[in-house]
């Protein structure tokens, strides 16, 4: 080989290798590996745990009996916050008059411009500023609960209504959660005359009514594909009838593999301590309440979806100042310890009444009977 043609094959050869060296970086820079992943929504489970545990603001934004109006709740918002709750659920009445108007019309078509609307939502920005949860449902709805019949037309009116929440809140944090109907009763099955909670008819309706909720948020778009949604089974939510609406993993919205669906269910079980006509004497004892909850937790894992109790409490009308006991105290730090050794979110119900768990003191709000104080404490 004669010493040019050696000169040509090496400069060949080095030329070769400089592009190969080129390549692998251009690759190197441009692989998955170094580029910044898009953040994923948390899962439901993740959600769940996070919000820990919460409070509800009653009778509010769902009865009217208390002022809507953003500056008198924000100190309650701020009360809680400070107590280290970290997340609000606000039942909200939508087709259902409050205070003589409604935000739904009767094909459930929202008007946002409704001054009780535009309340609600200064009042979930505020929560959500301070990097709380927000759950937001559809509460008193007996024109839904007390006549639905399964019909095309019944359903058109609630996906419409959903929809267009889910539409107006679409680019909302993921912070906010949607659940779909509060305490399903009335021909969704009940234990007050009409049909029974574990009639078939009424399991299939209970069902088919969050398959509609749930199918109208997430076709709405935005954040509302992974937005976090509850459903709650019927017999206003009971704890008890989670397996008979949900047996099985194929049974929830979503078949199963919607890894942002949570379940929702409620107690005030039993009734004749916890309910407003109950009594301290009827105290089951915290094995008690804390079986009820290791219950659920057994079918959630069965069904692998997380839960969050919804509503709970101890109320008095005739005889207030029994909520001022120990065995009461005890009951709310029971639930949320049995709760919270789950990894599931427990929301206290406070209506400001028989479950009232703040009160105006001059012109701010503290903590009735050191309940949640005590509740809270490490």
């Amino acid at each position: 080989m004669t010493p040019y043609i050696h000169r040509i094959i090496v400069s060949a050869i080095i030329i070769m290798m400089m592009v190969g060296l080129m390549s692998c970086s251009a690759d190197k820079v441009n692989t998955p590996e170094n580029e910044t992943p898009p953040t994923a929504a948390p899962t439901a489970a993740a959600v769940i745990e996070a919000m820990g545990t919460g409070f509800n603001l009653g009778n509010t934004f769902d009865v009217g009996q208390h002022s809507t109006a953003p500056e008198n709740i924000k100190p309650i918002i701020d009360l809680y916050y400070a107590a280290g709750m970290r997340h609000v659920r606000i039942p909200v009445t939508w087709g259902q008059g409050v205070n003589g108007s409604n935000l739904a019309n009767s094909n459930g078509v929202v008007n946002f411009y409704h001054t009780r609307f535009l309340q609600l939502k200064a009042v979930i920005q505020y929560a959500l500023d301070k990097n709380m949860y927000v759950v937001v449902n559809t509460h008193h709805e007996h024109w839904l609960k007390d006549n639905y019949d399964g019909s095309a037309a019944a359903d058109t009116v609630f996906t419409n209504l959903w929809r267009g929440i889910a539409d107006h809140f679409k680019d909302f944090s993921d912070h906010l959660i949607f659940e779909i109907l509060n305490e399903p009763e009335g021909a969704f099955g009940d234990w007050n005359g009409g049909p029974t909670a574990n009639d078939p008819q009424a399991l299939s309706f209970t069902r088919k009514i969050n398959y509609v909720g749930y199918k109208a948020i997430r076709e709405a778009g935005g954040k509302n594909s992974t937005r976090i949604i509850m459903v709650a089974p019927n017999g206003q939510g009971n704890q008890g009838q989670f397996d008979e609406v949900y047996p099985t993993k194929a049974s929830l919205p979503g078949g199963g593999a919607d890894t942002y669906l949570a379940i929702q269910v409620h107690t005030y079980d039993p009734w004749s301590f916890c309910g407003q006509t109950g009594r301290n004497s009827a105290w089951p004892g915290s094995a008690s309440i804390t079986n009820a909850v290791n219950s659920v937790t057994a079918h959630a894992a069965l069904l692998g979806v997380p839960v969050n109790y919804g509503e709970f409490g101890v109320g008095r009308d005739a005889n207030a100042g029994e909520r001022n006991s120990d065995v009461v105290r005890e009951y709310y730090r029971t639930m949320r310890l049995a709760t919270s050794a789950k990894k599931m979110s427990a929301t206290l119900w406070d209506d400001r009444g028989w479950f009232g768990m703040v009160a105006l003191n001059g012109n701010t709000y503290d903590f009735l009977y050191n309940i949640v104080p005590s509740m809270m404490a490490q």
